[in-house]
């Protein structure tokens, strides 16, 4: 009765072990036939290809895909082929089924994608496709590494199982080895392709000289090289501290300009370190602003330091948005690699920029200058001549190249003399006011010009003579001699209006009165000559000062100079440009005196007074002998402020009337109100700081500060405050002379109190 029931449990237990042997024979040959068919295959095309069309076939299923992982950018990739070729699909590599499986590592099973909370169903809504089941497996290497996932769509009969997941997890398995080494080959050839490319590329850009055209074709191929949307290249203008950026603009190049420490570019530039922003607009250090002015969305930022072969940051190069995504760390290797080679270019090119812009430059100065420049050889032919110098002597200047001195000057044997002399000593020779015939023949003109003949030395070589032709006839002699007695502006204005002018004008103006400290004694030190010559140097150096800002020379009193700003012609900001003045004269001086003392020179000391007030401008002499000057209480003040000077320990001093009337922001501080000698009123007088730098007159501001509390309990006749004040200024900065005369002052003060103090110190010398 029992042996039926046993008969029929024997032969359900040999059909499932029937059945799994079928199963395991059926995978062994599957996972063959993987082996055999990627084995036969070259490239991560072929192989991807197969592998879907394989993986789709055995289990039964309407298509099938292949994504790996791209550990760079995050995400997954697919390759298909297509009548356009090739197309990748990419997609971010935590999102949807894939993304989940790719996470956990572990195989899914949906039967129903559009219930299963991760199914992105954008994806068939933008292909039009409709997925109703899923099979998606890791792919993982022989050591357990996820590489990527593979994924069936919609079986053909039934619904995916369990033993479908096994199924496509041993192919994918069996497949990662040869998909790993494909990878890594394309990789690599990849990378050998880009690496000529890059050789080709540094080298093709290496080539170019011209900077304008280098920087554009820098910036292309940023651009290109990184697939981004837009490249920038910023070069450093030391003199301004800023960051430059050439841009096409029409048919032209223009300039972008903007402080060194400014935004992104700035950070780089300023720090030496590279910056790779995803998201712009999550970063504090981007400025919008650049977005708003152009209509541009900066969406990803990668920006590197252009470094010189020197190790010296010359710039930064920026590229934004990358399509795809953010910039990867191979981005930020390539980009740097590229800017370390185009830094040698942009230097050669911008060399050969200086060079050329130095050429032009000399050409247009010597083109521009009314005087005549005319270089020799050593044999006395004629290699240049400017336009002024051919119109001097009235030839062509194709017919002067070339031609003899001595047959150009053969009318002119004091002109030739000059020459000749120059050429046989190497030393320079002038001729004052000597009538030059000019043209080819007897009919020719007669003009009155300086000549000066120089040797023209290159690398302490003679190579020949430069000859300067100066035409001083009518407006150009009057001119000329003019502006050897006086302000240049003021001849201009003499010559341009004739004598009606030099009557006495009364005008506002900011007066400058300098001063050389302990020039007695400095003379008796150096000697005559020695002395000559180092005022020669001092008054240049000074009188630069002044005509920088549009100062008017007026005259040298011995070492003295006096200069007036707002003549002849008055400005809005005559009281700036003087105190601008003064703080660059103090400058230049310690500049200088630095040259001096590593010379084993004694150092230039001086005191600079200004004031602001009406003022007699105009002629003042005889008939005879006429000088052009200023007269007034305000010119007196200003000398007056000058010799305070050494009292007050000072460099430069300005009166309440200068300091009310400036429009910039300068360091200054009250340093007293006085009544000077002649005088009944007091005046306010302030010092100037601005010249000064943290090591010369550190915690300045501080000392300022405490120093102005210091004067206001000093004029209450609070001593004591006012001792203690200033010794706060002397422990900030103990080298604080005038901090130390207050403090001398006021135990004077408070020993022998005044029977009437008003904060009024009389001055009883000049």
């Amino acid at each position: 009765m029992n042996e039926h029931p046993t008969r029929i449990s024997d032969a359900s237990t040999n059909a499932d072990a029937l059945l799994d042997q079928a199963k395991r024979l059926h995978l062994a040959e599957t996972l063959v036939d993987v082996s055999r068919t990627v084995a036969a295959l070259d490239t991560l095309d072929e192989i991807l290809a197969s592998l879907v069309s394989m993986t789709a076939a055995v289990l039964r299923a309407e298509r099938a895909t292949l994504f790996l992982n791209d550990t760079m950018t995050n995400e997954l990739y697919s390759r298909s082929m297509t009548d356009q070729g090739p197309r990748e699909i990419r997609m971010l590599n935590d999102k949807g089924i894939a993304g989940k499986v790719l996470r956990t590592g572990q195989g899914l099973v949906v039967n129903d994608a559009y219930a299963h909370p991760d199914f992105n169903a954008e994806v068939d809504e933008t292909t039009g496709y409709g997925t109703r089941q899923i099979l998606c497996a890791p792919i993982r290497t022989g050591r357990g590494e996820l590489i990527g996932v593979a994924q069936v769509l919609n079986r053909l009969d039934g619904q995916f199982g369990d033993d479908d997941l096994q199924l496509l997890e041993a192919m994918t398995t069996q497949a990662a080895l040869a998909l790993t080494s494909s990878q890594r080959d394309e990789r690599s050839r990849a990378q050998a392709a880009r690496e000529m490319e890059f050789v080709d590329l540094v080298a093709d850009i290496t080539s170019e000289i011209d900077l304008d055209a280098l920087l554009l074709r820098v910036m292309a191929e940023a651009t290109a090289m990184l697939d981004a949307e837009r490249s920038t290249l910023f070069l450093h203008d030391s003199a301004a501290s800023e960051l430059v950026a050439r841009v096409a603009e029409g048919k032209g190049v223009d300039e972008i300009r903007f402080p060194d420490s400014v935004g992104i570019a700035g950070t780089v530039f300023t720090s030496g370190e590279t910056i790779n922003i995803p998201h712009a607009y999550a970063d504090l250090r981007f400025n919008p602003a650049f977005d708003t002015q152009t209509g541009f969305f900066t969406r990803s930022i990668l920006c590197v330091p252009l470094v010189n072969k020197a190790g010296d940051t010359i710039g930064a190069t920026q590229a934004l948005n990358k399509r795809g995504g953010p910039f990867t760390a191979e981005d930020e290797q390539r980009l740097r690699a590229f800017t370390a080679q185009v830094a040698i270019a942009l230097e050669n090119a911008k060399l050969f920029d200086d060079v050329q812009r130095v050429k032009n430059y000399n050409n247009a100065v010597l083109e521009s200058m009314t005087n005549g420049v005319i270089t020799l050889d050593n044999d006395g032919q004629i290699v240049t001549c400017n336009a002024a110098g051919a119109e001097i002597l009235g030839y062509a200047e194709d017919s002067i190249i070339g031609r003899s001195i001595r047959d150009l000057f053969d009318q002119n044997p004091g002109i030739l003399a000059l020459v000749e002399d120059v050429m046989a000593t190497n030393e320079s020779a002038s001729l004052m006011d000597v009538d030059l015939h000019t043209g080819s023949d007897d009919t020719g003109a007669t003009v009155s010009v300086n000549v000066t003949g120089v040797p023209l030395r290159i690398e302490a070589n003679d190579e020949g003579t430069i000859l300067l032709l100066e035409n001083i006839s009518n407006e150009k002699r009057i001119r000329s001699t003019m502006a050897r007695y006086m302000d240049p502006a003021l001849a201009d204005r003499l010559v341009r209006g004739g004598e009606d002018i030099l009557g006495g004008t009364s005008a506002v103006a900011t007066l400058l009165f300098s001063d050389i400290r302990g020039f007695t004694t400095l003379t008796e030190r150096l000697g005559p000559q020695a002395t000559v010559s180092m005022l020669n140097e001092y008054f240049t150096l000074m009188v630069d000062c002044i005509q920088h800002e549009g100062g008017m020379l007026d005259k040298f009193i011995g070492d003295a100079i006096m200069a007036a700003f707002g003549l002849p012609e008055p400005a809005d900001d005559d009281a700036d440009r003087a105190v601008r003045t003064a703080i660059a004269m103090i400058r230049s001086l310690n500049g200088w005196n630095s040259i001096r003392v590593a010379d084993g020179k004694p150092p230039v000391g001086m005191g600079i007074g200004l004031n602001t007030d009406d003022v007699v401008a105009g002629n003042i002499g005889s008939p005879k002998r006429m000088d052009f000057t200023m007269i007034g209480d305000g010119v007196n003040l200003a000398a007056r402020l000058e010799s305070a000077c050494k009292q007050y320990d000072a460099h430069i001093l300005i009166s309440d009337l200068t300091h009310r009337e400036l429009k910039g922001v300068y360091r200054t501080r009250e340093v007293d109100r006085v009544i000077v000698k002649g005088k009944t009123e007091p005046v306010a007088i302030h010092e100037v700081l601005d010249y000064h730098t943290d090591e010369t007159f550190p915690n300045l501001m501080d000392v300022v500060i405490d120093f102005r509390d210091g004067v206001g309990t000093y004029r209450r006749g609070a001593w004591d405050a006012a001792i203690a004040s200033f010794q706060r200024c002397l422990r900030a900065h103990p080298a604080d002379a005038l901090s130390a005369t207050y403090v001398q002052r006021c135990e004077h003060l408070r020993a022998s109190p005044p029977e009437h103090w008003d904060g009024i110190w009389i001055m009883t010398t000049k």
